[in-house]
C-alpha cells in the first residue's frame, strides 16, 4: 500500500515515514517564509495538522502538494502571530521613549464622567456611535427610532459634552 493511503487510513508509521521524506523540504519551504527562529515550530505544526486532517487527505491528488500547502498556511499564521506580538510589546531598551500614557488616561477618565453626565438618550446614541462603530442609520434601526431623532440626540449630546470637558 502506498504510502499516501496508508497516511489516510490513520497508520501512525505513515507519518513517521511522511516526515521523513518530506521533513527536510518542508524545513526549506518554511525557511523562505518564516524566520530562523520559528522554523522547527511551523515544522511541528505542519505534521500536527498533517496527522489531524488526514482524513481530508485524497490520496489521488499527492501527498507533497497537499503537505507543502499546509506549511505555507501555518508559515503565514506564524508571521500574523509574530506581528500581533510585536505590535504589543516594546522591546525594554525603547521604553525610553515610549510615551507617558497618564494623559490619555486622565482623558478617558474625563470622558467617562462627561458621558455620565448626558441623558441616558443622547450618552445611548454617541456610545453606540464613537464605541459601537455604528452608523446613525444603524443606531436609528437598532433603537427604532427616526434618523433625525438619533442626529440630535448625538448633535446635543457631543455639545453637552463639549462644554462638560
Amino acid at each position: 500500500m502506498r504510502l499516501e493511503q496508508r497516511l489516510a487510513d490513520g497508520d501512525e508509521a505513515a507519518l513517521a515515514e511522511c516526515y521523513t521524506a518530506l521533513g527536510p523540504l518542508v524545513r526549506r519551504h518554511a525557511g523562505r517564509l518564516v524566520p530562523d527562529h520559528a522554523v522547527d515550530d511551523v515544522v511541528q505544526l505542519v505534521f500536527l495538522e498533517v496527522w489531524r486532517s488526514r482524513g481530508r487527505f485524497d490520496p489521488s491528488r499527492g501527498l507533497e502538494p497537499w503537505v507543502l500547502t499546509i506549511a505555507r498556511k501555518r508559515a503565514i499564521d506564524q508571521l500574523r502571530a509574530e506581528a500581533r506580538h510585536s505590535r504589543r510589546s516594546v522591546p525594554l531598551e525603547d521604553t525610553a521613549g515610549v510615551p507617558d500614557r497618564t494623559s490619555a488616561v486622565d482623558a478617558a477618565c474625563d470622558i467617562r464622567e462627561a458621558l455620565a453626565g448626558l441623558p441616558a438618550p443622547q450618552r445611548q446614541a454617541i456610545v453606540l456611535a464613537h464605541f459601537g462603530q455604528l452608523t446613525q442609520k444603524e443606531i436609528a434601526d437598532r433603537l427604532c427610532i427616526p434618523l433625525g431623532t438619533v442626529k440630535a440626540r448625538t448633535t446635543r449630546g457631543l455639545r453637552r459634552m463639549r462644554d462638560l470637558l
